[in-house]
């Protein structure tokens, strides 16, 4: 044996011979936290591991697993005739692309030792006849994800499979647990426990912000009992990263998500460097810059492009490529956010703002994937007020600030989706289940009663549809040796469960038709055919309420209602439309990077951080009117052209922004204040008009304290959602998620279409007859959570009460600007208007400076990337 000099005596009685020889050849020792691990491990604690990028966090995930295979022999091969058994460890995996760079770094010390270990991964990519040959030959190591995980339980072999299973390990944790396939993984890791009592779980994470909430998701929790918690090592220092933001010769400019003005200076930032990570934060805009950076890409760099949209061949092809170190640069969405070890990557740019301090410490962290060497990185924001969000994330990276989401009560849906899938498996007794479900850290809050319901929801419908024999999913055994218990009603039943798992579910489109409403026999309007106008995401529509016009294929309509997957409209005689398209990231603005925008704009001291445009840009502001203060809200209210404006200030996000501008307009209509829309963005909100509100502020005719009231968010707000087809649409999802309704079947797929009508229907009948039904609570709670942001809107009016600050103006503020030019954007549909925009941006421009507007040159470029945003979204919509 050779005796490796650098590990410590006292650690080489954790490792077998051949690891010690392993590490020697390497010339490595293993580090401290990856002996921890292994120690803790070893004595059957879990463990959550909290190191920096290039740790070897992988390796130490993965160390008790190799260690404890070796010493037992590795495993015992199945003989024929008997049964077959299955893996020793299970790797959950956020991303496709992570699991599948994980097999192949591990292959390598796993060959360097002559282990015979076999590692596979099983992914949503993974062949159907690969994933039957893996429940009959697993492999002692299985790579895999959260959905794929739950059609494993699922199966009726679930027992036998899962009968050696010594070690779960789970990459990316942080990441894992804050959404709804979190809540579908934590029930899994519960059905996990009680296959296996004496497993062990290992979590990884590089980033986190409530480490009790992590270490509570990887144990068993008991009702009644105080919160268990997992062992944890956290890992300090590695080096930390080096920042910029990029200082461009160009204008920036007002507004856009693009950064056109910047091209030319980040495809000089790529041929410096020797493989480059490009982030945007959606695949709309990673296109876009693709084709951008082909098009200026004199040199013939090798350059690629990496999205959830494309197809599985090409993305392996491109995460090959980039391996094997052939790329130069490759342009990513969060597809490629965690864990990918690219050794050779040594320049991450991130375009556009991050939108929180987290997501830009694991980008980046993707730049020298080593503890030792500093990752590079340049943030290359969009327009002016991205600038400020930059600078926040860049302060709150160097300050080691995390801004992830907290843990949030278990989804109802998906735990519907849940007790299904254990009926398949096989038949359950209620009160065992229930232990089971509220061991999960997600659950353990779960209510008796509550449960209940869920049962009854999967074995009927519900009361209102227990008349329906196809909702009758399980069925309560009453004779046997099962009797008492729950099992599948039909064997269809199974199928239809494995085809419709997890909780994704694809945002669908809508046709939009634009059509003449005609009156019905019984005086009411309808809509019959009409000239089809293209197709646009329903997100946006499904917030509408009937009258509200909005602008689409280069016309404003009126939104007449929607039935089926079919939008229709009406030619509307308004020129400027009530409701705006919304373009831009996909991400809202985290509360943390909110908070550090507001700060840095109440301390003119830090402002010579800031590029010079921006600091001239605040100081005309503060001239001309005032800089909202930390934990006020500036209102701002002027006129422009024939109609009066009003911008808010709050730097919540756009969802919460979105909801408080549907909110203020009904409250305004309600006064008199005749509003005829708003806009929103992720730093303020602009509503318009044909009354002064500014003089209504100063009259004491409306009072902005009573608007902005918190009772907002009561009546108002139920009223809103009664009449809007948001919950409708939200309803759809929980749905798809819970059962109810399955998109495939054998064979066969229904369209968006099909899945329309038939949760249109059943919405329709359970508001009515069934208002407290279990999906409908379900609905309430994702509306509230996910598309209204209704929490962070009831803490911001809360922080604001009595610190709101009206300043009456006479022209718009340069503060204002981005705003105005959202409003002046939304003309540009299909094709670029560069006269009109022109006009309408030099015109502001020249209100809020007193001057004319920038130079041609830089006002071509922010007119093409403004146009280049509206027209390229609109595009893609149809």
């Amino acid at each position: 044996m050779t005796v490796n000099p650098l590990i410590p005596e006292e650690a080489r009685s954790l490792l077998p011979a051949r690891f010690g020889e392993w590490f020697a050849a390497q010339g490595w020792a293993p580090r401290p936290h990856q002996l921890e691990l292994l120690a803790k491990v070893r004595a059957g604690r879990s463990a959550l591991l909290i190191a920096p990028t290039g740790a070897g966090k992988t390796l130490a995930g993965f160390l008790p697993s190799l260690v404890d295979l070796e010493e037992r022999g590795i495993v015992e091969r199945a003989k024929p005739g008997q049964p077959v058994f299955g893996p020793h460890t299970l790797y959950i995996s956020p991303l496709k692309a992570l699991a599948v760079d994980i097999q192949r770094n591990l292959e390598r010390p796993v060959a360097g030792m002559d282990l015979p270990i076999t590692l596979e991964t099983r992914t949503g990519d993974t062949s159907a006849h690969k994933r039957q040959r893996q429940k009959q030959e697993p492999p002692d190591v299985l790579l895999t994800t959260p959905e794929q995980l739950a059609l494993l339980i699922a199966s009726r072999d679930a027992r036998r499979f899962f009968g050696r299973l010594r070690y779960v390990v789970f990459d990316e944790l942080h990441s894992l647990i804050v959404s709804k396939r979190g809540d579908l993984l934590a029930l899994g890791l519960a059905r996990l426990r009680e296959l296996s009592p004496d497993l062990v779980t290992i979590g990884l994470s590089a980033t986190v912000a409530e480490p009790d909430d992590l270490c509570s998701w990887l144990v068993g929790q008991k009702a009644g009992e105080p919160r268990r918690l997992a062992d944890r090592i956290v890992v300090d220092g590695g080096a930390r990263p080096e920042l910029s933001i990029l200082r461009s010769g160009e204008r920036l400019p007002w507004k856009g998500h693009t950064a056109r003005y910047a091209l030319p200076e980040v495809y000089e930032a790529v041929k410096q460097h020797r493989t480059t990570l490009l982030f945007v934060n959606t695949r709309w805009q990673a296109e876009l810059l693709f084709q951008e950076l082909w098009t200026i890409n004199e040199d013939n760099l090798p350059i690629a492009l990496h999205h959830g949209s494309l197809d599985r061949t090409q993305r392996r092809k491109v995460e090959a490529a980039m391996a094997a170190g052939a790329l130069r640069a490759v342009v990513a969405t969060s597809t490629l956010d965690l864990g990918i070890d690219w050794g050779d990557v040594d320049l991450v740019i991130h375009v556009g703002a991050p939108k929180g301090a987290s997501r830009l410490a694991q980008r980046i962290g993707r730049a020298n994937h080593r503890m030792d060497e500093p990752s590079l990185g340049i943030l290359v924001p969009a327009n002016r007020f991205e600038v400020l969000e930059c600078q926040a994330a860049l302060d709150g990276n160097y300050l080691g600030h995390q801004d992830t989401p907290p843990l949030r009560p278990g989804a109802l849906d998906v735990l519907c989706q849940h007790v299904l899938g254990m009926a398949v498996a096989e038949p359950f007794d209620a009160v065992a289940l229930f232990d089971e479900i509220t061991s999960a850290e997600p659950y353990r809050h779960l209510a008796w009663e509550t449960f209940e319901r869920v049962v009854d929801f999967v074995a009927s419908g519900g009361y209102a549809l227990k008349s329906y024999e196809r909702y009758a999913k399980i069925r309560r055994r009453t004779s046997g040796p099962e009797k008492g218990r729950w099992g599948i009603s039909h064997p269809s039943i199974a199928q239809q469960y494995r085809m419709n798992v997890g909780t994704i579910v694809e945002a669908p489109m809508l046709n939009v038709v634009l059509g003449r409403p005609r009156k019905s026999a019984e005086g009411n309007s309808i809509m019959r055919g009409g000239r089809p106008l293209g197709q646009i995401e329903e997100y946006f529509l499904e917030q509408l309420v009937q009258g509200d016009t909005f602008r689409f294929a280069g016309r404003v309509v009126k939104f007449e209602g929607i039935r089926e997957n079919i939008a229709y409209c009406s030619p509307a005689a308004d020129e400027d439309p009530k409701i705006p398209a919304y373009a831009g990231g996909k991400f809202p603005l985290t509360t943390y990077l909110a908070e550090g925008v507001r700060a840095m704009l109440a301390d003119p001291t830090r402002w010579p951080e800031l590029p010079e445009q921006v600091r001239e840009w605040l100081g005309l502001q503060q001239e001309m009117s005032l800089l909202p203060s930390r934990d006020s809200l500036l209102v701002e209210t002027f006129p422009f052209h024939g109609r009066f404006y009003m911008t808010l200030f709050p730097f919540e996000g756009r969802l919460a922004h979105q909801t408080l501008g549907m909110l203020l307009t009904r409250r305004l209509e309600r006064a008199g204040a005749r509003p005829l829309g708003f806009v929103a963005t992720d730093y303020s909100l602009a509503v318009w008009g044909l009354r002064d509100m500014g003089e209504a502020f100063a009259d004491g005719d409306l009072s902005l304290e009573d608007l902005m009231d918190e009772d907002m968010l009561g009546d108002d707000l139920e009223h809103w959602l009664a009449e809007s087809y948001l919950l409708k649409r939200t309803f759809r999802n929980c749905a798809v998620i819970s059962g109810l309704i399955e998109r495939r079947h054998p064979g066969q797929e229904k369209t968006g279409r099909q899945v329309t009508v038939s949760t249109d229907l059943i919405y329709d009948v359970l508001r009515a007859h069934e208002p407290d039904h279990i999906l409908l609570q379900a609905t309430r709670a994702d509306a509230a959570t996910g598309l209204l942001d209704i929490k962070r809107l009831g803490e911001m009016l809360s922080r604001i009460r009595g610190r709101i600050i009206h300043q009456r103006l006479e022209r718009v503020s340069p503060l204002s600007v981005p705003i105005m030019l959202e409003i002046g954007g939304e003309s540009v549909v299909g094709q670029v208007h560069d006269g009109i925009l022109a006009d309408v941006e030099a015109e502001l421009i020249r209100e809020a400076t007193g001057r004319a507007a920038e130079p041609a040159s830089g006002a071509s470029l922010d007119l093409v990337d403004d146009a280049a945003d509206r027209g390229e979204d609109l595009r893609r919509h149809g």
